[in-house]
């Protein structure tokens, strides 16, 4: 096992990481920008190191500082938690001819499921079902029209290398797939590096459902379930859940299994997420793989006890998985939903500052993944994502009924963030009766918060208790003050 591990990664994921290493004994080894200075995972590390500016590109995404820092501090092991490097194949590889260990896939299998027509490709030989579309780059738009006259429309342009949404573009008729090609192609080059897309059938309506799959050096390959992450926002997931209300037992075993097939295709190693589009029909169709751990992972450790990122240490250090197929349950619902530092009201706009004042839920059943403290800046430089609250309960009423109460228990003062949007999304009655796809937000309206009388009545209390109260100073004069936190408490109960 790992004496020393370094995460490259900032936020609650690597505090999620660091926590794993202090329960296995592990030294975590933290790495921050000079936005970071006063994050909790700098904070909570073993040591931490400064690596650059607030830029990704000089901070958290450049190779050598990362290199040197993990030279420098003796780490025996890199772990990317998710985003930046955690699937940037170049720098798994750097790491390989460094001979430090990177705990995710290796960088050949990376490569390979990265670009998504090369991993078509190889799932193709598998009896996993695809999505029509190419499985062969092009370059001309003749050879784009004529893919699109085999295949059909409506048609969904897509980046072959990166995710997020970047690059995807739906045309629906011969005239728009031209355009729809050089705005994806623009997009792909600025966010990846590489314009290279393709075209796949565009399924109407469909649901995301996603495998979680753990692989060890030794052949050995598990599948730990799925998760529905169709509640999306530009391609975006917001809510995440466990088990998919979509799926009877029959298409969750046949899933699971592919989503094993493939992994073992594409000769997968450590925490990977195989991902699936479901149509009306209930039939699924390949969509890619994740080589890295999810930032929905925990609904999965909820439903099936099991801890993913201590898994991923294990795997990576040589270990074999402690675990059968037939080991793995599901045991009652997990939700996840993603807080946003954005403004729901004001088209999603980024709301970065200084969380003046902060309430987090507790009681049963109740998980927070978060970076945030009273106190803490959230910076401009990186994705609005500051929290996730997951929740588990019995079943999936009682899971919806647990999210809804924690959502209203959650006090942020001083940032926009989307607690609104999500509660709202609880009551909903089409998430309600597990009857939605990823086109749900779409059609979807913000609420205004009706006017709730008994807060108003402790305002006013509050407000009262809180006039300013002048006492003596020191040289005799007056001096007027007010407890900052109850201010903040009544900015909160509004």
């Amino acid at each position: 096992m790992f004496k020393k591990i370094l995460i490259a990664n900032r936020g609650e994921i690597a505090l999620r990481v660091i926590k794993a290493c202090r329960e296995l004994g592990i030294w975590a080894v933290a790495v921050y920008s000079e936005a970071d200075r006063d994050s909790v995972h700098v904070r909570f590390a073993d040591e931490a190191y400064l690596i650059g500016e607030a830029a990704p590109e000089k901070s958290y995404l450049n190779f050598d500082k990362i290199i040197e820092v993990a030279r420098k501090s003796n780490a025996e092991a890199i772990h990317p938690g998710y985003g930046f490097l955690a699937e940037n194949h170049r720098f798994a590889a750097r790491c390989e001819k460094e001979k430090i260990p990177f705990i995710g896939p290796t960088a050949a299998a990376m490569a390979l499921v990265g670009d998504k027509i090369s991993a078509r490709q190889t799932v193709g030989k598998t009896d996993a079902p695809l999505i029509p579309g190419m499985i062969a780059r092009a370059q001309e738009i003749g050879d784009f029209e004529k893919h699109a006259e085999r295949i059909g429309y409506p048609l969904l342009i897509k980046a072959s290398m990166g995710g997020g949404g970047k690059g995807m573009r739906v045309a629906r008729s011969p005239e728009e797939l031209k355009k729809a090609i050089e705005l994806g192609r623009r997009e792909a080059q600025s966010a990846f590096g590489d314009d290279s897309v393709y075209i796949e059938k565009y399924i109407e309506q469909p649901r995301h459902v996603e495998v979680q799959v753990l692989a060890d050096h030794y052949g050995n390959v598990i599948h730990l379930f799925e998760r529905e992450c169709s509640i999306q926002r530009r391609y975006q997931k917001i809510v995440e859940e466990s088990p998919s209300p979509a799926l009877d037992n029959e298409t969750r075993l046949k899933m699971g299994a592919a989503a094993v097939s493939i992994a073992k295709a594409v000769n997968y190693r450590n925490a990977g997420t195989v991902e699936f589009l479901l149509d009306k029909n209930k039939s699924f169709y390949f969509l890619e793989v994740n080589a890295r751990i999810q930032v929905e992972h925990p609904v999965t450790e909820l439903v099936t006890g099991m801890d993913l990122v201590r898994a991923q240490i294990m795997i990576a250090a040589g270990e074999k998985l402690p675990w059968k197929q037939k080991d793995v349950r599901q045991n009652g619902h997990a939700i996840e939903v993603r807080l946003y530092a954005e403004d729901p009201d004001h088209n999603f706009m980024p709301s970065p500052g200084l969380v003046e004042y902060l309430v987090e839920p507790s009681g049963p059943g109740i998980r927070i993944d978060s970076g945030l403290y009273e106190g803490f800046t959230i910076p401009v430089n990186y994705d609005p994502i500051i929290s996730k609250l997951i929740v588990w309960a019995e079943d999936r009423p009682r899971a919806i009924q647990r999210m809804i109460r924690a959502l209203r228990e959650y006090r942020i003062v001083g940032v926009k963030t989307t607690i609104k949007l999500l509660k709202q999304i609880m009551e909903d009655p089409r998430f309600q009766s597990g009857d939605f796809s990823t086109h749900f937000l779409e059609s979807f309206r913000i609420k205004e918060t009706p006017m709730d009388l008994n807060r108003v009545a402790a305002i006013a209390a509050l407000s009262e208790k809180l006039a300013p109260q002048a006492h003596t100073t020191a040289s005799g004069g007056q001096k007027t003050e007010s407890n900052w936190k109850l201010i903040h408490r009544k900015r909160a109960l509004r």
